[in-house]
């Protein structure tokens, strides 16, 4: 079986106050170019189709045509909402979307729905796991000790497999934070990394469709696997190759897990965003500029040591769709300075701590790092 992977489409989202429509219009067609290309059996969705939970009318009409246009090539859909979505607006009419063959994962009631496509191996149940919290799943599960989103996810999968048909292959769609992720700067965080869910509640799934984190990657493990968005959504992602995963599922081996890989499909977006870096003078000489796409979205970081008066209109004479004007010089260098230090004397010792953490280990704390960090701190304020 051949699906595509695809998350966090964001539609409705702007940069710097500008309109992405165009972008993510001109991205959904090549995508649904891809589809009559090379003929998935399944597009899943996984997480935060909207930017927001109440969509403007223009982004809940741009994904209705997006639907369309892969309903009209018979290709089953398979979708979760993400973080950035409202359960009930994106679950509504999800019973007349059935009829065309496109799946859309309901609020969440304490049961993982799935749905079941057939190969010449047999049959593939794609499980459709929404964003959960703890305090969500708690109401579900009130005898189970509950205390992180680990926890959560844990208890709602286990529930999961003892009712899965041990014969049939099995892919997940989730939409979470797993330990270990690389992180954009355009996606929510929660403090401490208190969001992380652990890659071992994800075991015995021959292929799990993550969205939520923007780079493309697997973490864990090779089958658990981040297909990134479509669009880059922060200048931290200028450097990204956006893709669609395809994703080839094979039949079960001897271990049980179903032979698999995963293929990159390039995405070239309708504008780059890009970072330059100079002078004022540097920047507008025109030997420097008339190699680039001057229509591209950018981001300018000036070193002159004195402002340049109007820079901003000035550049966008040449750089039509300058996003983000910003100074590294001495000056600004000695503001920010003053402002981390600020920052220091404002934040609590856990925040602190988890910063040095992620810095010298290249990770989130798990749950029970936290746990043994609050106790010593505890401990700390008795002693004192």
């Amino acid at each position: 079986m051949r699906f595509f992977h695809l998350s966090d489409l964001h539609l409705g989202k702007r940069l710097h106050e500008y309109s992405l429509r165009e972008d993510q219009a001109d991205i959904l067609e090549k995508i649904l170019q891809a589809v009559r290309r090379e003929r998935p059996d399944a597009v899943l969705l996984s997480g935060d189709l909207y930017d927001k939970t109440m969509p403007s009318a223009e982004s809940v009409q741009l994904l209705n045509l997006f639907l369309e246009g892969l309903a009209a090539e018979h290709c089953p859909v398979l979708a979760i909402y993400g973080n950035h979505d409202s359960p009930e607006r994106t679950a509504y009419g999800s019973g007349l979307f059935r009829k065309a063959r496109i799946y859309v994962s309901p609020v969440f009631d304490g049961i993982v729905r799935y749905v079941t496509l057939e190969d010449s191996f047999g049959a593939v149940d794609f499980y459709l796991l929404p964003f959960l919290k703890p305090a969500t799943v708690r109401s579900f599960f009130p005898d189970a000790a509950i205390e992180s989103y680990t926890d959560a996810v844990r208890t709602v999968l286990e529930a999961t497999r003892r009712t899965a048909d041990p014969t049939h292959r099995k892919v997940l769609l989730a939409h979470q934070f797993v330990t270990g992720a690389l992180r954009s700067d355009s996606e929510e965080t929660v403090v401490g990394g208190l969001d992380n869910v652990d890659a071992s509640v994800f075991e015995g799934f021959d292929y799990v469709a993550l969205g939520h984190i923007h780079r493309p990657q697997s973490t864990g493990s090779e089958r658990i696997r981040y297909s990134g968005s479509p669009l880059k959504y922060s200048f931290s992602e200028s450097e990204q190759e956006k893709s669609i995963s395809l994703v080839t599922l094979g039949e079960q081996q001897a271990d049980g897990m179903a032979a698999f890989k995963v293929e990159e499909l390039p995405l070239t977006p309708l504008h780059e965003l890009r970072c330059l870096r100079g002078s004022y003078e540097e920047l507008t000489a025109r030997s420097f500029y008339a190699p680039l796409s001057l229509e591209d979205y950018y981001r300018i970081t000036l070193t002159d040591e004195s402002d340049v008066p109007g820079a901003l209109q000035r550049l966008r004479t040449i750089y039509h769709n300058l996003m983000e004007l910003a100074y590294d010089n001495r000056r600004t260098r000695a503001r920010m300075a003053l402002g981390q230090q600020s920052r220091v004397e404002s934040r609590t010792p856990e925040e602190l701590f988890a910063d040095f953490f992620r810095g010298q280990n290249g990770r989130e704390m798990n749950p029970l790092e936290q746990k043994m960090l609050a106790q010593a701190l505890a401990e700390r304020e008795v002693d004192a």
